[in-house]
């Protein structure tokens, strides 16, 4: 994982995206082409090792133990524009039994509470459970995995299932146990990662994993169709689809370019901003679904 690379690959990036949106004039073009060479003539960054980290030597229980204490404090970019999207599904759904299903801290537990819904909350790590118990003392919460929940056939009308399948190697076992606890014409709402923040966005290398060495969370980024193959043959149908994208920003060319990172930070967007903003402004961040079960398909 290498710093000039990851650079060198955001200006590739600005490049095919001003091509094909018809916004690469040529003082663009030749602004990037003089900050490749000038990245390249960077001494910090031509001799920079990189990152050296191995995959899956870290798990989610892992890296969820380090995030719970402040998952929820702002500034979380993916969860400020997930977050208002999942809420306006949920206003439309009627108000009965519902799932949060990978529940983490509970922020769509806590708003399905208050639409008057009775919530189950679910999810694997005890760390982020501890938060949302003590957000939420009176609902139900359970230790579980995805594909086990400790729920029975047809017992909801609403599952919510929030930023979690990033960490499913397969859908289809998952979708099969959400439509097994739902109720006939019941409602799932799904949000995961965009596949595009995969691309520009690379996960982060980790410190340390079980031999003390950099590690890799092994993630899974779909393409949209994925969801649709998983969901489409257990009686899903699609009712709504978005894929709110990343705002506009603006970084100061003047701010000093972002250290190097030991380990953990591949954010150096400020060594080339313009390109950066180019490359991420108003891309997909998220994909989030809106699936109602056949009501006829089961009962």
């Amino acid at each position: 994982m290498s710093p000039l690379g990851y650079l060198l690959g955001i200006e590739g990036a600005a490049l095919l995206r001003g091509f094909r949106e018809g916004s690469a004039d040529r003082e663009f073009v030749e602004a990037r082409i003089a900050e490749i060479r000038a990245l390249l003539d960077t001494p910090a960054l031509a001799h920079a090792e990189g990152v050296r980290a191995t995959p899956g030597t870290i798990s989610a229980a892992d890296v969820y133990q380090s995030w719970a204490p402040h998952y929820d404090a702002p500034g979380n970019q993916m969860i400020d524009i997930e977050q208002p999207v999942v809420r306006r599904m949920l206003d439309g759904l009627p108000v009965g039994t519902a799932l949060d299903a990978a529940c983490g801290t509970g922020r769509h537990t806590s708003y399905l509470h208050e639409l008057g819904h009775h919530v189950t909350g679910v999810d694997a790590s005890p760390d982020m459970l501890a938060q949302a118990r003590k957000r939420l003392p009176d609902v139900d919460f359970h230790e579980a995995d995805l594909h086990r929940l400790p729920l029975p056939d047809n017992a909801v009308d609403t599952v919510v299932c929030a930023l979690a399948l990033t960490h499913v190697p397969d859908l289809a076992p998952v979708l099969a146990e959400f439509a097994r606890v739902l109720r006939p014409g019941g409602n799932l709402v799904i949000s995961d990662a965009h596949l595009l923040v995969s691309y520009l966005r690379p996960t982060l290398a980790r410190r340390p994993g079980p031999d003390g060495s950099p590690s890799l969370l092994a993630e899974y980024h779909r393409p949209l169709s994925a969801y649709l193959t998983a969901a489409l043959p257990l009686g899903f149908q699609v009712r709504h689809c978005e894929e709110p994208h990343r705002p506009r920003h603006s970084l100061d060319p003047d701010t000093a370019p972002d250290p190097l990172p030991a380990h953990v930070s591949w954010d150096l967007l400020h060594w080339c901003p313009e390109a950066s903003a180019a490359a991420l402004d108003d891309s997909p961040i998220a994909v989030i679904w809106h699936f109602q079960l056949d009501a006829t398909r089961k009962g």
